[in-house]
């Protein structure tokens, strides 16, 4: 007796009629999504065309396909620089700088708001904290420079007063990435304690209580409660921010700098703009950009598989 079997699909597949349910059910949040995804697709991946130019010896008057191809030519060029390597050092040294300073002063901020009892004075100082995120960097470098004017500024006004010497901050190397990277985390440390004051208020109020049972004094219960608890906050946001490693923040630099501190102030994207832009030299602008974001690639990618080698939640 031959008995009848039929395969069953896997239930986790859904069908195609399934598929068109969900569609129709959910047809406003898709809408709603459009918008975002066709901004995403217009100027994220469709300008990823526009890479080819790295590989062609790029004539605006020809066009992309009738420029003619030159390989790694450009690359080449890059390479042998005598400007790349320094280029590149102002880059890698601005960004760990920012990188550090991004990584450890927000949380420090973010676990003295935490342990504020007022939270009129709480709020009040989260609120004055996160203002400079929302001022553009126009305006907050007009600001600094209006500060550190070497004549009539607030600085040197100070300084005069207590008999020290009016100071160039700006025009003045040693001073200049100390500028860049103080700056920076005025502006943005605000904005990044947001996240993790929001994974703080998740801890459980009853751990700090067991802390407390066993004689947990503050700084134990924030080292041995607080911190653990968002740990994986901090590496996620750790691996985001190595992706953006020559990312050394080209409006803060474009706006602060002068050739006075070129030879340390000069990072990838400030050279690609004088270079493509001003020079008008697309093709060789093209590859370094290519160049930093194969970099910036290779870094996310070892960052979270050395991440999940130890036991941690990576990205993916």
């Amino acid at each position: 007796m031959a008995i009848k079997t039929e395969t069953l699909a896997p239930a986790s597949v859904p069908n195609k009629r399934t598929i068109v349910k969900e569609l129709i059910r959910d047809k406003y949040l898709y809408l709603l999504l459009f918008p975002g995804m066709l901004l995403l697709l217009v100027f994220r991946y469709v300008p990823m065309y526009g890479v080819v130019i790295a590989f062609k010896d790029y004539n605006i008057f020809a066009g992309i396909q009738k420029s003619p191809w030159v390989g790694f030519d450009n690359f080449s060029r890059l390479f042998h620089s005598p400007d790349f390597f320094e280029i590149l050092r102002n880059t890698i040294v601005i960004s760990v700088y920012k990188l550090a300073a991004d990584f450890i002063v927000p949380v420090i901020l973010s676990l003295l708001l935490n342990e504020l009892r007022n939270q009129r004075f709480k709020r009040v100082t989260q609120s004055i904290v996160y203002l400079p995120h929302f001022v553009s960097w126009v305006i907050f470098a007009g600001i600094i420079a209006t500060f550190l004017n070497p004549v009539d500024g607030l600085v040197n006004y100070i300084l005069q007063a207590f008999g020290g010497k009016a100071i160039d901050f700006l025009g003045t190397p040693s001073y200049f990435r100390s500028i860049l990277v103080v700056s920076h985390v005025y502006k943005e440390v605000g904005w990044s304690t947001i996240i993790y004051l929001a994974a703080m208020s998740g801890v459980s109020p009853e751990l700090y209580e067991a802390a407390r049972i066993d004689g947990a004094n503050r700084f134990r219960q924030v080292w041995h409660v607080t911190l653990p608890a968002i740990r994986p906050v901090m590496i996620i946001l750790f691996i985001l921010s190595l992706a953006n490693i020559l990312e050394a923040g080209f409006q803060q630099v474009f706006l602060l700098y002068s050739p006075l501190v070129y030879d340390v102030a000069d990072i990838i994207d400030t050279y690609v703009y004088r270079v493509g832009l001003v020079d008008a030299d697309y093709s060789y602008a093209t590859a370094t950009g290519i160049f930093k974001s194969v970099v910036s690639m290779v870094l996310i990618i070892s960052a979270n598989a050395i991440v999940k080698k130890f036991g941690q939640e990576g990205l993916w």
